[in-house]
């Protein structure tokens, strides 16, 4: 059985083509023999096939394709199939011949290797079998991002291939006969200056002088208009040597077999290759990453198999101080034994504080020298010196270490070409060209969990003196933000200081002026300031000016739109500056469109703000960032609510960009998203004395904090509200606050603060001759009475609410009253009364159309019918509640529902229909981490109270 990708994707048998299937069969084929003895998983199997357009049924479509490449590619001698299932993927198992692709690569190792040793006849033989299996365009007739990601490396390699072919040419003497080849590659490929070098070359060699000096002119015209360089050193110099006729450009064909060289010289030894261990020493207290441990086990080969059967190339790749190096060499030192031919390490020096990295050509001389090569035999052009760094480690299985890499230009000449050999790199960028183009395997770091950084603490300073101190350890664990640099150099200074208690060095973290100076010293290394500046310094001027302005922001996450109103820009010029600074890993995409930087980059960002940008500027930007969340929270609040009373807002500043919410789902799934950051918000805008900015986001979240049952956090950020609006003197301000005090309070059982805050809302409501006002106040105490037990004065407060909304005209006001009424009367035993009140609520919520309203009155009528025996009627009116409470998506009523639903059925001996209503509301109320859910948990657990108990959750739903 053959399988080939070079050219169409194909399976033949015998000589004769095997039917694949469709376009998905062949790409999917092709993904796994790229990929051939290594786990393809199946996010990057549904990527390849289908992009963004993902059918629902993909999982059942892949599967279906595999069993069919199953039938198509037979059994093994063994009788097992070569395409396996891995529970990360599949991997489809090949011996070195098994596709046209390993042929090609075994071809062309073996053809470099014989150019290296001096046999251009060989060399040539084996790199023209090599390119000889090539029948067109690699994956010829796939589809897809697998042609967009794999068939240019794969050209890229036949180029590679072709170029060597041509060096061996050279070398055998056959100048005449490639001009017309190159002269046909050139015209294909313009302005890749080593196929012109090569032209320019072999028309001198066969006596066509002038045209190899046109041929020259012609690239210099052509890169000077299209680029505006010049050509690259090399044909510099072969330009210039053509010019003076330099006596080593003749040189003297050789024969087929190598001629047998002189006797090496003092100065120039073919040396005997040597085994670099170069790995620097592991971490000895290294500890966690398993997770990326086994990520790196994964990529080599199980069995008995001592290294990979490709190249594998693995990025690991994190912010400054997150340990990837302490990962890179643990690990590598974990599987020296699986390289018997060496271990290369490289230190990039890609953020070294000096500012100086490594140019390719300093990493591969250093590479030579660990390889023990002579540096007579070390070519001029970087292209060369790659492609003997390659040659010299084919056929071997060596593991190269890159640590520290700037950026892809500065790793790929240094990355091997072998199968047998890994290549593990170490940087602060996530280096996708790699991942996109050689089909690298990323491995991302993250912060350390709080039990690994307790765990490193112990290991440098002993566990009893951790375990001794636990509360100065959890401070200097949160004020190094769980950075294992930052730990590793607070566990230094406590080393040094073994009879200091390490609360001092705790109290030195928390008296420190800023987050970085307790981190300053005169290690470069270890200074985090020096650390963090590196990766600064790289950015561009716009990327860097949001980077700081993200030191203002309230909280560490933020989402495309609140950076963008920050920045004042467009979300469209934001985004790729956000990709930047997450590329840069001073960012992390934590969700699709959320950011966040752990606290101490963000305390650097915001040392950056204060000393780069006037107080003018941060001012504005503050101010932007806080008219985003007023205005996008203004517009969640009515969406959530829309009977709500609203307020007014002036026009956001310029450079403001409001998030768009077009529903129900939309605003509580924005609330849930923003709920901590507009916590923070609240805080600084009062820190600001930004008063109406502070009071506006409160009132926005006041129906989302009541609705998740976040009473605590709802009471607190109205304190804070009332505070601000008697600042401002703003008495209808002032009006709101109390009301929704009143009702935070009456939530969490703190009845007296409810009924002052009640009370005083009245007083201001009767000030203003706000007759809504004073409905609503009524209608506040009323729910407050009633939750305590008092349900004729809550009647007597309700049944003036009702007279003011009807005064005042307010029709949602009425109906909602109306509902209240009827629990009321409900417990009072007046269920006649009640079922009236329900009947005039739901005519008013219908007018309305407001769902919501209807599904709270039908429960209440299920309530009314529960209370008088009527429980087949209860249950029929609980269900038409949920199917409208459902689709207005309010959980928490929805969950009180569903228990009184469970009451209802229990009453009626109807268990399992009984638990079933009280598991989903259960469900629900833990979500919400509702007080209510140990009150259902009690229901479920004891079987007892199935005919007992009586709803206990609130009589009735205050909007």
């Amino acid at each position: 059985m053959e399988i080939r990708v070079l050219g169409p994707v194909e399976v033949r048998r015998d000589g004769a083509v095997v039917r694949l299937g469709g376009s998905k069969h062949r790409a999917l084929l092709a993904l796994l023999v790229l990929n051939a003895n290594r786990v393809v998983s199946l996010d990057r199997v549904i990527a390849a096939l289908w992009g963004e357009d993902v059918p629902a049924t993909v999982t059942n479509q892949v599967q279906q394709a595999v069993s069919k490449l199953r039938r198509v590619l037979g059994k093994d001698a063994t009788g097992a199939s070569p395409l396996v299932h891995r529970s990360a993927g599949y991997v489809l198992r090949l011996d070195e011949w098994g596709s046209d692709l390993a042929l090609f690569e075994r071809f062309a190792q073996c053809g470099r290797a014989a150019l290296a040793d001096g046999r251009p006849a060989d060399a040539a033989r084996d790199l023209g079998a090599a390119l000889d299996l090539w029948r067109g365009p690699a994956l010829g007739d796939t589809t897809g991002s697998l042609i967009l990601l794999e068939r240019p490396r794969l050209e890229e390699r036949r180029l590679a291939v072709l170029h060597d072919r041509i060096d061996a040419d050279l070398a055998l003497g056959h100048h005449a006969e490639l001009v017309g080849e190159l002269t046909a590659l050139v015209a294909e490929h313009p302005i890749r200056e080593s196929l012109r070098e090569r032209l320019m070359l072999a028309l001198y060699r066969s006596g066509r002088q002038a045209e190899a000096l046109e041929e020259y002119q012609r690239l210099y015209h052509l890169l000077d208009e299209e680029l505006g360089i010049q050509p690259c050193s090399s044909v510099q110099q072969l330009h210039q040597q053509m010019l003076t006729s330099a006596p080593n450009l003749h040189v003297r064909p050789v024969s087929g077999s190598p001629a047998t060289p002189d006797p090496p010289s003092e100065h120039a030894r073919w040396e005997e290759p040597i085994v670099p261990r170069h790995l620097p020493a592991g971490t000895r207290d290294f500890i966690g990453r398993q997770e990326q441990v086994k990520l790196l086990d994964g990529l080599l080969p199980d069995g008995e198999s001592p290294a990979p059967p490709a190249v594998v190339i693995s990025p690991v790749s994190g912010t400054a101080g997150i340990g990837k190096t302490a990962l890179a060499v643990h690990w590598a030192h974990r599987v020296a034994d699986r390289f018997p031919d060496g271990q290369l390490y490289v230190n990039l020096r890609g953020f070294d504080p000096s500012g100086h990295a490594l140019t390719p050509a300093e990493a591969l001389r250093r590479c030579f020298d660990a390889l023990g090569v002579s540096p007579q035999r070390i070519p001029v052009d970087i292209d060369a010196q790659a492609g003997l760094y390659r040659s010299l480690l084919a056929g071997k299985r060596m593991l190269v270490l890159l640590d520290n890499a700037r950026d892809e230009q500065q790793v790929r000449p240094l990355l091997p070409a072998s199968p047998g050999c890994f290549a593990l790199i170490t940087s602060r960028n996530h280096l996708s060209g790699l991942i996109a183009t050689e089909a690298a395997q990323p491995i991302n770091l993250g912060l350390l969990t709080d039990a690994e950084a307790r765990e490193l603490l112990a290991r440098r300073l002993g566990h009893d003196r951790v375990a001794a101190e636990p509360q100065a350890v959890d401070t200097i664990i949160s004020r190094c933000a769980r950075l294992p640099l930052a730990l590793a150099v607070m566990a230094a200074r406590a080393a040094t200081q073994p009879d200091f208690p390490l609360h001092t060095l705790a109290d030195q973290l928390l008296d420190a002026k800023t987050a970085l100076d307790a981190f300053a010293g005169a290690d470069p290394a270890t200074d985090l300031r020096a650390v963090f500046a590196v990766s600064y310094a790289r950015l561009s001027a716009d990327a860097a000016r949001l980077f700081r302005l993200l030191g203002l922001h309230p909280s560490p996450d933020i989402s495309e739109t609140a950076a963008a109103s920050l920045a004042g820009i467009p979300v469209a010029q934001a985004r790729p500056l956000l990709a930047t600074l997450t590329a840069a890993q001073l960012l992390i995409e934590h969700r699709p469109g959320r950011f966040t930087f752990h606290d101490l980059l963000r305390a650097y960002a915001g040392e950056l703000v204060h000393q780069q940008e006037t107080s003018a500027e941060s001012h504005a930007a503050l101010r932007r960032v806080l008219d985003h969340y007023v205005h996008t929270g203004h517009q969640a609040a009515v969406l959530i609510n829309p009977a709500r009373r609203t307020i007014t807002l002036d026009d956001h500043v310029q450079g403001v960009t409001v998030h768009e919410l077009t529903d129900h789902q939309q605003a509580q799934t924005w609330f849930s998203d923003e709920r901590s950051v507009l916590l923070a918000a609240i805080e600084r805008a009062v820190a600001e004395r930004t008063d109406t900015a502070a009071w506006r986001i409160a009132w926005t979240l006041e129906n989302f904090l009541d609705g998740q049952a976040q009473w605590g956090d709802f009471a607190d950020t109205q304190s804070v509200a009332l505070a601000a609006a008697k600042r401002l003197g703003n008495s209808f301000q002032q009006l709101l606050s109390h009301l929704a005090l009143g009702c935070a309070f009456c939530s969490l059982g703190r009845y007296a603060d409810a009924h002052t805050h009640a009370g005083q809302a009245l007083e201001l409501a009767a000030d203003l001759a706000d007759e809504a006002g004073q409905a609503e106040a009524h209608h506040t105490l009323a729910w407050i009475y009633g939750q305590g037990g008092d349900f004729d004065e809550a009647v007597h407060h309700m049944r003036l609410a009702l007279d003011l909304y009807r005064a005042a005209d307010v029709p949602h006001g009425q109906a909602d009253t109306l509902n209240g009424l009827a629990r009321l009367y409900v417990e009072l035993g007046e269920c006649g009364q009640a079922l009236r009140c329900c009947r005039q609520a739901l005519d008013l919520f219908q007018q309305i159309g407001d769902l919501q309203g209807q599904g709270e009155t039908w429960d209440s009528l299920g309530y009314a019918h529960y209370r008088r025996g009527h429980h087949d009627e209860a249950i029929t009116c609980y269900r038409q509640a949920l199917a409208l409470l459902r689709i207005g998506r309010d959980r928490t009523t929805e969950a009180e529902t569903l228990v009184h639903l469970g009451d209802a059925y229990a009453a009626m001996h109807s268990d399992e229909p009984a638990r079933q209503a009280w598991h989903d509301a259960l469900t629900i109320l833990d979500e919400l981490s509702h007080p209510d859910a140990e009150h259902v948990r009690a229901k479920l657990h004891d079987s007892r109270q199935f005919s007992l108990l009586v709803p206990q959750p609130h009589p009735w739903t205050h909007d």
